[in-house]
């Protein structure tokens, strides 16, 4: 057996009863307001259940024509919207005639739900936001991605990340076509909005807290997600969809691992009340720095604590007190900024730009 053939399964097949499947679908409807369409909604369970029985993952297709390896092949409309709305970001960015930053707060809280009130993140992110309007008097476009609203709107979902990476770095599609999965009810993935956002951005800047050591879930779920821009496969008919020996095939025949965002510039700004910051930081920093981003000047990454050890009930009022804070977050806005300028001007270059890599992977 070739090298490309050895895919390694389980046997086995996880599949919902027509008992467990009804269960699961109409717990969605348990609000007495249902009542009246019962018949309705138990006919949409029947249809529902069908497709899920045979696997309908993309029902929309549309023929991949020209540019792509098999031009017969169906791809899901959904994934040729993502693939041109990226397309389309990539020409607006290299014609655009002022930088664009994207400022992405990591928090999961907001005063919409449960919590009850804004995070410190979204604070921070306000005068970050405030600092680059003032350094750039106002020649740059800023787009705030609240990765918090993911707990507080309706039918706004990041899936987690499926693994493809590790089968096959070719199975892993730019833009990820793992969703939506119509027949599992995997739709209204927010990353199909968000992949575009990143493009078109020349700089990022992360604000985030910590939690448990680690990134916010909806973060996390972001981050995770975002390993098909780093080596990503752009046209899955060379794989006909999800086939593990084709991609395992391309792989091991040679692959270029491409970074599709390779050049942006990043700052961090993680903070936190009893321990785990630093960890924090070194993991968002050498995840950008593998997808070959610029660390925004030579203080890119900022890691402190807010009311260290103090009560949650009073953070708010710590971080109003700490303006040693308030003011290292405008410097590493100001120095995200002064480093986009100096990249559009050429005067700045990734130390990687012109070496080869002998570990692309």
């Amino acid at each position: 057996m070739s090298a490309a053939n050895d895919v390694r399964r389980s046997g086995k097949e996880i599949k919902l009863s027509q008992e467990e499947f009804y269960e699961r679908f109409n717990q969605r409807y348990e609000d007495p307001a249902y009542d009246k369409m019962r018949p309705q909604i138990q006919e949409l369970a029947a249809i529902a259940y069908k497709a899920y029985h045979e696997g309908r993952k993309a029902p929309k297709t549309v023929k991949a024509g020209l540019g792509f390896e098999d031009p017969d092949y169906d791809l899901n409309v959904e994934w040729v919207k993502a693939s041109q709305a990226i397309k389309q970001a990539d020409l607006r960015r290299k014609s655009a005639k002022r930088p664009r930053v994207l400022i992405i707060n990591g928090s999961d809280r907001n005063d919409q739900t449960c919590p009850g009130e804004i995070s410190k993140s979204s604070r921070l992110i306000a005068l970050a936001k405030d600092e680059m309007e003032k350094s750039s008097s106002g020649e740059i476009d800023i787009d705030v991605l609240e990765l918090n609203t993911m707990t507080s709107e309706y039918g706004k979902t990041i899936y987690p990340c499926k693994g493809c990476v590790s089968t096959a770095m070719p199975l892993c599609h730019w833009p990820c076509s793992c969703y939506p999965h119509n027949s599992l009810g995997q739709v209204n993935d927010w990353m199909n909005e968000i992949y575009p956002r990143w493009v078109e951005a020349d700089g990022i800047m992360i604000v985030t807290p910590v939690y448990w050591r680690q990134a916010p879930s909806t973060l996390k779920l972001m981050i995770d997600r975002m390993v098909c821009a780093d080596g990503g496969n752009e046209d899955p008919t060379s794989t006909q969809g999800k086939t593990p020996e084709l991609a395992k095939k391309l792989e091991i025949k040679g692959w270029d691992y491409p970074r599709h965002l390779k050049g942006r510039v990043y700052s961090i700004v993680v903070h936190g009340d009893t321990e785990g910051i630093d960890d924090l930081k070194t993991m968002l920093s050498s995840w950008l720095d593998a997808m070959e981003l610029i660390p925004a000047g030579t203080m890119p990454t900022l890691a402190r604590f807010i009311g260290y050890y103090e009560d949650y009930a009073t953070s708010h009022r710590a971080l109003d007190k700490d303006e040693a804070i308030q003011k290292e977050v405008r410097n590493s806005a100001k120095a995200l900024y002064k480093t986009l300028v100096e990249l559009r001007e050429g005067g700045l270059k990734s130390d990687q730009q012109d070496l080869d890599d002998p570990r692309p992977k």
